[in-house]
C-alpha cells in the first residue's frame, strides 16, 4: 500500500465529513503545534491531536513521571515512573502516528528561551499549571503574534479559551491578561496538588483544548475566540463568558524582546514585596526631596508622555546594566502599569542591597495622572 493511501485510510473518516475534507487534512499536515506541558492537560490533548494528524507536535516539560499522575495522566503506566514526562509521551506518541514528526524538549520553558522556541510553530497550547507560566507563555505569544489556546483546571472545574487570535481586523485580540490583568500571586490560589483535581477533569479540558486547536487550524466550526468557556464536572454544566480587550492591556505586557527576557514572572507571581510600592502621594512627597533619581523604565517613545517632572530614562532591559550611573541615594521608578516598576525596583534592590532607597509607583504613570 502506497503511502498516499496509507495516509488517507489513517484519516479517512475526518476527511468524510463534508465540513472537513481533504482540504482540512492537509491544513493540519502542514501545521505545526507546540504543547507547553505534558500533565493532565497535555496527555489528553496530544493523543488526539497526534492522531488526527497535525503535521509537527512538540512537547516541552521539564517534569518526570511520578505515581501522583498517573489518575489523570493516561499517557503513562506504572513503569513510567521517573522518566522524562515529554520525553516518554513523545515516545507513546509516536507508536500511536509514526507517520508525523514529534518533538520533545525536556526542559524547562524560560523567558531566555521561550521566543525563540515559540516562534517555530503555529499554535501554543497551554497545559501549564501554575500562574507565573501562563502569564510568560501569553506574553510571548502576544509579541510573536501566535494564538494561544489555554486551559485550566481546579477540583472539579475547568476552563477553555483560545487567546491572541481575532475575529476581523475592527477587532482587538484578547489575551490572558484581559481575563487576569495583574499577575495571581501563586501562593495564594491552591493548585491541584494542594487542593486536588477529579482525574477526568484534565481530560476533558484537554480535549476540549485539542478541538479548539483542529478548528482553528482548519477553519471549521465555531472557535473560542474572545470567549472564556467554563465546566463544571459534577453537574456538566458549561457556561460561555464574553470577553473584551482592556484599553490599558497591552501595556501590561514587555513591550519587547530584551524586555521579555528580563522578566521574572516567578518572582512576580510570588509573595510581592509591597515595601517597594508607594502610592502617587508618597510619590509625589518623595521626588520633591533632594538627591532623589526618578527613572522611567517604560520603553522610548511609549505614550503617555510625561512633562509634569524631571527623570531619568532607563528602559527595563538596560536597568541592570546602567544601574552603576545611578549615584542618589533614593530611586523612584516608574512604568506604565506598575508591573515592569516593580521588577526595576527588585533589580534595583539586588544590585543595591541596603545601599540606596528603592521605591515603585503603584498603579503606574496612568493611575498617577488620573488621580492628579
Amino acid at each position: 500500500m502506497s503511502k498516499h493511501n496509507t495516509l488517507y485510510e489513517r484519516y479517512s473518516r475526518q476527511v468524510l465529513l463534508k465540513e472537513f475534507g481533504e482540504a482540512g487534512q492537509q491544513k493540519l499536515l502542514q501545521s505545526k503545534v507546540l504543547m507547553i506541558g505534558a500533565g493532565g492537560l497535555g496527555c489528553a490533548a496530544l493523543p488526539y491531536l497526534t492522531a488526527a494528524g497535525i503535521g509537527n507536535i512538540a512537547i516541552i516539560d521539564d517534569d518526570i513521571i511520578a505515581l501522583h499522575n498517573l489518575h489523570r495522566q493516561v499517557l503513562f503506566s506504572v513503569n513510567d515512573i521517573g522518566l522524562s514526562k515529554a520525553l516518554r509521551a513523545a515516545s507513546v506518541l509516536r507508536e500511536l502516528n509514526p507517520e508525523i514528526i514529534i518533538e520533545a524538549f525536556n526542559e524547562r520553558l524560560t523567558v531566555k528561551n521561550a521566543l525563540a522556541l515559540l516562534d517555530r510553530y503555529d499554535v501554543i497550547i497551554d497545559g501549564t499549571d501554575n500562574f507565573s507560566a501562563r502569564y510568560m507563555i501569553n506574553d510571548a505569544c502576544v509579541l510573536l503574534n501566535r494564538p494561544l489556546i489555554y486551559g485550566a483546571v481546579s477540583k472539579f472545574e475547568g476552563q477553555v479559551a483560545v487567546f491572541n487570535c481575532s475575529i476581523n481586523e475592527n477587532e482587538r485580540s484578547v489575551n490572558y491578561r484581559d481575563l487576569f490583568p495583574q499577575p495571581t500571586v501563586d501562593a495564594e490560589i491552591a493548585n491541584c496538588a494542594q487542593t486536588g483535581v477529579f482525574g477526568v477533569l484534565p481530560g476533558i479540558i484537554g480535549n476540549m483544548q485539542a478541538n479548539e486547536t483542529i478548528k482553528l487550524l482548519t477553519g471549521i466550526g465555531t472557535v473560542l475566540i474572545n470567549k472564556l468557556l467554563t465546566y463544571n464536572a459534577l453537574n456538566n454544566s458549561l457556561f460561555e463568558l464574553a470577553l473584551m480587550a482592556g484599553k490599558e492591556t497591552r501595556n501590561l505586557i514587555p513591550p519587547n524582546a530584551a524586555a521579555f527576557e528580563q522578566m521574572d514572572y516567578d518572582w512576580l507571581c510570588a509573595v510581592r514585596y509591597s515595601s517597594f510600592e508607594i502610592n502617587s502621594k508618597k510619590f509625589d512627597e518623595l521626588r520633591a526631596g533632594t538627591n532623589v533619581a526618578v527613572i522611567d523604565v517604560r520603553e522610548y517613545g511609549e505614550m503617555p508622555a510625561v512633562d509634569e517632572f524631571n527623570y531619568i530614562h532607563i528602559p527595563l532591559a538596560e536597568i541592570a546594566e546602567k544601574s552603576a550611573t545611578i549615584n542618589n541615594d533614593t530611586i523612584i521608578v516608574f512604568c506604565q502599569s506598575g508591573n515592569r516598576s516593580l521588577q526595576a525596583a527588585k533589580l534595583l534592590a539586588d544590585t543595591f542591597g541596603n545601599t540606596k532607597k528603592i521605591f515603585s509607583l503603584a498603579g503606574g504613570i496612568l493611575q498617577w495622572k488620573h488621580q492628579s
